[in-house]
């Protein structure tokens, strides 16, 4: 049927209703025959008119979250002209500043989702679309005078989206197309966007007082700046294959700050999981950018003195680690130190000692506690695979000190596989640690590694294990 923007102003409570019916029905035939009366406000760029009438006019969740998802949709697959585009545009970011802190947040994330979309696909046709970054700091700006938190939720959440959408392929779009927009924004806004990032991070920490939704859109868009496709390829970055991110040199400063780390060392010391252990995962993202990005030699081994300095001191006091989504995220950074740097690096440096013998220590309680930490043991037992793999390379007097260490980690994987066989056969209920061939099949190919770099005295133990066992069942063998 056609409508024009006073028809939907009057029959506003009928929509309102059917929105309702749409979104909280639970019957799925009620929810269908609503859906395709209401389609009608997605099927064309005529459309955005009555959507936005609804949006000035209604108060109801489910009808604004029926205008803007309309108009997501007719974005994305219209045409539409660059003048509409751009009184869209302003119009979206000032309902934002004027309506956005008293909206429920699902209604805010699809209206912010839409300015986003709207900048992506408009990025090269208009100066203005470029300018989201900006827009974003005034609302942070807005919300640090002290005004309205709502105003700093919101420019934190419209970066967020804005970094997600130009990190995703976009429908209808081409992988060339993808690539295009994601160079483009990488290097024109993303450091900007980074920088913000980071101040609100900092402004944010603890002790501050302010919400944890703030906390977690401040660390969740440091984290996704640093696992942006810095390629444009659509890789994933997070991938324990991927050794390095190919962070741009227009970083470099920011990322030889010693500060920048600190900042994520004191973030995870003073919150706790989701948020600690995102932080981990910042400095996870860190210890991997490429060596080439750094001005020299010199500052690439203060910046790992300062990583594994912050990881001893983890090490050492156990912070945070009692808790499972910190322990595995910090499991992964210690891989990641060995993956990006050189074992005769990390013997130079002066704490180097103490850290491979408290890395140790967690490794050996860590394969104890088969049933808590098995997921975590991939990250450690690789560690030690390629520090191992890295001996025949080693220069200079500095100990590796892993003739020490490495034997008692090879027992204490041998060990605890034994000791789970009976626990198992106590408690049937129990995760099988032996019970999952690719998770074992990636933790043997580290432990071949480390069973061949002192092979005798492993033969010696591995035999004296299991010569007994053999005997046993040799007798069981020949009993009646």
């Amino acid at each position: 049927m056609a409508l024009d923007a006073a028809t939907v102003v009057q029959q506003l409570p009928q929509i309102e209703a059917l929105c309702e019916r749409l979104y909280i029905s639970q019957v799925q035939e009620e929810r269908v025959k609503v859906e395709e009366m209401l389609r009608v406000f997605s099927l064309s760029a005529d459309q955005v008119a009555n959507c936005k009438a609804i949006l000035d006019n209604s108060k109801s969740a489910y009808a604004q979250i029926l205008a803007t998802s309309s108009l997501l949709k007719i974005v994305t697959d219209h045409n539409l002209s660059l003048e509409v585009k751009k009184e869209m545009r302003n119009y979206f970011l000032h309902y934002l500043d004027r309506q956005g802190p008293s909206l429920e947040p699902f209604v805010v994330t699809s209206l912010v989702q839409l300015v986003c979309r709207l900048t992506k696909l408009t990025w090269f046709q208009d100066e203005q679309f470029t300018r989201l970054v900006d827009d974003s700091r005034t609302f942070l700006e807005k919300g640090s005078s002290g005004a309205s938190q709502g105003h700093y939720l919101l420019g934190l959440r419209i970066l967020n989206l804005l970094v997600t959408e130009m990190n995703q392929p976009t429908t209808g779009r081409t992988l060339t197309q993808h690539r295009k927009l994601a160079v483009a924004f990488r290097d024109n806004a993303l450091l900007k966007v980074f920088q913000l990032a980071l101040g609100s991070v900092r402004t944010l920490a603890p002790p501050a007082q302010c919400s944890s939704k703030l906390q977690e859109q401040a660390i969740g868009l440091a984290l996704a700046c640093l696992s942006f496709d810095f390629f444009g390829t659509c890789m994933d970055d997070s991938s324990e294959d991927l050794s390095t991110i190919q962070v741009p040199g227009s970083w470099r400063s920011l990322v030889e700050d010693p500060s920048t780390l600190q900042l994520f060392l004191d973030f995870y010391r003073g919150t706790e999981p989701p948020l600690s252990n995102q932080a981990l995962e910042c400095l996870v993202r860190l210890a991997s950018v490429r060596r080439s990005l750094f001005t020299d030699e010199a500052a690439r081994s203060r910046f790992l003195a300062q990583l594994v300095g912050g990881s001893l001191e983890i090490l050492q006091g156990q912070l945070g680690l009692a808790e499972h989504a910190n322990y595995h995220e910090f499991c992964r950074l210690l891989g990641r130190l060995k993956t990006n740097y050189q074992l005769s690096e990390l013997v130079a440096l002066d704490s180097y000692s103490q850290w491979i013998q408290l890395v140790a220590e967690l490794t050996v309680n860590s394969l104890k506690s088969w049933q808590w930490a098995s997921s975590s043991v991939y990250y450690l037992l690789g560690l030690w695979s390629r520090l191992v793999s890295s001996m025949p390379y080693l220069k200079g007097d500095g100990p590796s000190m892993l003739e020490t260490f490495v034997p008692k980690i090879t027992e204490a994987y041998v060990a605890s596989r034994m000791e789970s066989v009976p626990a198992l056969l106590q408690d049937q209920g129990m995760e099988d640690p032996l019970d999952s061939p690719e998770q074992l099949h990636d933790q043997l190919e580290s432990l071949s590694f480390l069973c061949r770099f002192q092979y005798e005295g492993f033969s010696e133990y591995v035999c004296g294990l299991m010569d007994p066992i053999l005997g046993t069942y040799t007798q069981a063998l020949s009993a009646p």
